[in-house]
């Protein structure tokens, strides 16, 4: 009879212990870094995820996303031991979404997802006080005014109508001489004719 019932709570035990084994062979997430829901400052330079069985390199996909849905993944996971890390890459402040899918060594997929808050968004580039300003291209100068005449032009230019007009002055005063001189030469040979007609009569 003891016998028996030692056979009996044998099965019974070897009965429960069976479904225990594939339970076993799933995979889960046991822990993360950053924690699940938590408010961080400085931004990490990987995530890294902990699950209760070595994942199957094969059969793994991370994303991350930053606000906006924005990624913010900088490469692909690496596996160590049942640790996943994953580069990250920071951007604004706000939230953080890593979503993971991994397989069990029974093929079963374990999928899910981490969030956590960065409170201090990454610094963004300004501009180098060194950086020469920039330069505006000189407009073209305005057209010059055309130079006023020298000097030398403006009396050649005075002087030559003045020199045609003492010329002109000139033909003009002598052609009145001429004309001068004959009147004379004939007043004075009219008073000679009457001078000799009068002592001949």
């Amino acid at each position: 009879m003891a016998r028996t019932w030692l056979v009996v709570l044998g099965v019974a035990l070897g009965g429960a212990a069976l479904p225990a084994s594939p339970a076993a062979a799933h995979n889960s997430l046991t822990g993360s870094v950053p924690k699940d829901g938590a408010r961080v400052a400085s931004a990490p330079k990987q995530i890294e995820l902990r699950f209760l069985a070595t994942p199957d390199p094969s059969a793994i996909k991370i994303t991350v996303a930053g606000p906006d849905g924005v990624p913010a993944s900088g490469g692909e996971p690496t596996i160590s031991g049942k640790r996943v890390s994953v580069p990250f890459t920071p951007g604004p402040a706000g939230e953080y979404t890593v979503a993971y899918q991994v397989a069990s060594a029974d093929g079963h997929q374990a999928s899910g997802k981490v969030t956590f808050t960065l409170t201090t968004g990454a610094a963004t580039a300004t501009p180098s006080a060194d950086a020469p300003p920039t330069t505006v291209p000189p407009t073209s100068p305005a057209a010059e005014p055309t130079s006023a005449p020298t000097a030398d032009a403006t009396s050649s230019a005075s002087l030559e109508p003045a020199a045609s007009r003492s010329a002109d002055d000139g033909g003009a005063g002598l052609w009145w001489a001429i004309g001068a001189v004959v009147v004379l030469g004939a007043l004075g040979g009219g008073l000679l004719l009457r001078r000799r007609s009068a002592r001949r009569g």
